[in-house]
């Protein structure tokens, strides 16, 4: 039975960043029973247990802001309950915070997802891009292909800016995407049209924006 609602804001740094979705759920499930967290359970003839991740990562991408929820059958502190799972987490996963949801029912995460914003640190010669992104701004529409499917690309496109160079990567790029159901938009989709795909050095989610913040 549920009586604590947590919400938890995690990385998924390089050494986890081919682990896909799936797999991920089933990496925090094995992390709470390796914590001693009573992680609560669904009813039924085949109990699962309850937690929910906010919207899928795509393969090789990291990640700086994953957020997940995880239900418990007991009330837990919280700084008990940081300090379990960080001692059970493997490899390439690292946790920022932990928060007590008041409401154990409504507004499921993925439900709550409005956008996510992204970092791509480019290599090479990227001269240019910055008349080529203020051209894609400044359309008003822009049909794409993504596995066969064609779709307006543009209004996907929040924000987009190109940062001043660095000592360790010739340019850097930040997106704000739309991430709603049927128009997510995706961050290699941005940087194929701007013609940077062999410049990609590393592609990082930084942030998940949830509408009706709870917190």
């Amino acid at each position: 039975m549920k009586q604590q609602r947590l919400r938890i804001h995690f990385s998924k740094t390089d050494q986890m960043r081919f682990t896909g979705h799936l797999d991920l759920i089933l990496t925090w499930e094995r992390i709470f029973r390796r914590s001693g967290l009573p992680l609560a359970y669904s009813e039924g003839f085949s109990p699962r247990p309850l937690l929910s991740m906010a919207a899928p990562l795509p393969l090789g991408f990291t990640s700086i802001g994953e957020i997940g929820d995880f239900w418990l059958s007991e009330i837990v502190q919280l700084n008990t309950v940081q300090s379990n799972v960080k001692n059970a987490l493997p490899p390439g996963l690292e946790i920022h915070s932990v928060h007590e949801i008041p409401d154990l029912f409504k507004g499921k995460l993925p439900s709550l997802i409005i956008a996510a914003k992204y970092s791509s640190k480019l290599i090479g010669d990227v001269r240019n891009l910055d008349k080529r992104i203020k051209e894609l701004l400044d359309t008003p529409a822009l049909i794409w292909e993504r596995k066969g499917k064609s779709f307006d690309i543009r209004p996907l496109i929040t924000d987009l800016v190109l940062a001043k160079q660095t000592q360790k990567s010739s340019a850097e790029l930040f997106m704000t995407l739309s991430n709603l159901p049927g128009a997510t938009g995706r961050p290699d989709d941005v940087i194929a049209v701007l013609n940077v795909a062999d410049k990609v050095e590393q592609i990082c989610r930084t942030e998940i924006i949830l509408k009706d913040e709870v917190l």
